[in-house]
């Protein structure tokens, strides 16, 4: 049977993994897909990276003309795995208008424009696979969409973000500081010299925004997600939670719900006794609930070269095997037919009702918690445990630090307010949010 051909957009690490485990695994991916599977064309800026990693290989084309790539007649599938949005977008839409499937591992490209992406695809009769776009080798995306497809997906919790997990999980073992341990991070290479999307939970953001799309059938909705990022976590929380039976990680989580669903991603307080909690380093983990199943987890990396190719290439098999499909029996791109897709709505921040970490510098004197818990019980949230420390020697403050029971955020924000405003407390309150996860 004869080969299809792959147009490869990007050569960077992952463009290089994808070639590697093609050349190395490629009878295994035939015998898997049933036919051969070749990279036929690389499009690439790095043109001498390329030719060093071809050389040898038969019947493969390099040019700096990646706009060609997506649209050669000799082409059946393009990788696109150039990141960003453009000129990724612009060459994504090219393929799809010349009839080609594509496979992706852009987060950013599908999460800020999918909608159209799909659309279009859709329209074309054609398929846009992105496996690795989202937690790198673990196969979450095939999960959601045909694993689970029998439940009604009830929430997601997931470490999504391998850069922020190996710091989080540093700071805990070490007892470094954040921006210690990031310059630590920067120099192994799991972070970028500008580690904003990371560390401030806009990558995260991304991935959340696709697995909740899937799995409540609504569209990509980046920009009305929540992200808040771990740059001013402490050392002092991180060891604060773990006396409390606690780990801090930065979750994605989605959550149904009655009037809408949550897509946030933050830092979290997770009880140790939690898989999801033990997740340490650059490691990636999705916990999913559905009503059938229940909570399932998926683990692995998150990123790298091969981690990354394994899900690319894992989405190449997949398009080889539905390549002459009839296009109305094939799986939807989110899982839900195009004409089922819901305008479910996403919660303001302010709705979302979740426990808190509260911890505050208070003068050392009576009276100052029954004022906090005042403030705390006219809004209707109550605690569930508390930890007053002793002051040190010499000194007339102390930290006070408080888990409530579940609350509304607007509801805690404002106690947040009243609270700072007491003459007895000095600063601002820390708040973390914590979910069970049970």
């Amino acid at each position: 049977m004869r080969p299809l051909n792959v147009g490869l957009l990007g050569f960077g690490t992952v463009g290089k993994g994808v070639f590697d485990v093609l050349a190395r695994n490629g009878g295994e991916i035939a015998r898997r897909a049933g036919r051969p599977i070749r990279i036929t064309w690389i499009g690439t800026r790095t043109l001498d990276r390329a030719r060093e990693a071809t050389r040898g290989a038969k019947g493969v084309h390099l040019t700096s003309d990646t706009g060609s790539v997506a649209v050669h007649p000799d082409v059946d599938i393009v990788v696109e795995l150039i990141g960003g949005i453009e000129p990724a977008r612009e060459l994504v839409m090219s393929a799809i208008g010349a009839g080609k499937h594509v496979v992706t591992a852009n987060k950013a490209l599908l999460a800020l424009h999918g909608n159209e992406i799909f659309a279009a695809a859709h329209a074309r009769g054609v398929m846009v696979a992105f496996e690795g776009a989202v937690a790198g080798g673990i196969p979450i995306i095939k999960a959601l969409r045909e694993g689970l497809t029998a439940n009604r997906i009830e929430w997601i919790a997931g470490i999504i973000n391998g850069t922020s997990n190996f710091i989080l999980s540093t700071m805990r073992d070490t007892g470094a500081s954040f921006d210690a341990v990031l310059a630590e991070a920067q120099k192994r290479g799991y972070a970028e010299a500008d580690p904003t999307f990371d560390v401030e939970g806009i990558d995260a953001a991304h991935k959340l925004t696709i697995m909740a799309a899937i799995a409540f059938g609504v569209p990509m909705r980046f920009a009305a997600a929540y992200h808040e990022g771990i740059t001013k976590l402490t050392r002092e929380d991180i060891r604060y939670a773990e006396e409390l039976g606690y780990r801090i990680k930065l979750l994605g989580i989605a959550r149904r719900k009655s009037a809408g669903y949550e897509l946030r991603v933050h830092p979290t307080l997770v009880p140790t006794k939690r898989l999801i909690a033990n997740v340490e380093g650059a490691m990636n983990a999705v916990l999913v609930k559905g009503d059938a199943v229940g909570a399932t987890l998926y683990y692995g990396a998150g990123a790298g070269a091969e981690p990354t190719a394994s899900a690319v290439i894992a989405d190449l098999v997949d398009v080889t095997r539905m390549h002459t499909s009839d296009p109305e029996h094939r799986v939807p791109h989110l899982a839900f037919q195009p004409d089922q897709i819901s305008d479910l709505p996403v919660l303001p921040i302010g709705e979302v009702e979740t426990s808190y970490y509260l911890r505050m510098r208070v003068d050392d004197r009576p009276g100052v918690l029954a004022d906090i818990t005042r403030i705390l019980a006219d809004r209707e949230i109550s605690i569930d445990a508390m930890i007053q420390k002793e002051p040190s020697e010499g000194e007339d403050q102390t930290d006070i630090i408080l888990l409530t029971h579940r609350s509304i955020e607007k509801r805690v924000v404002d106690a947040i307010r009243a609270i700072e405003a007491l003459p007895t407390v000095r600063g601002a309150i820390i708040r973390i949010r914590l979910e069970d996860l049970a």
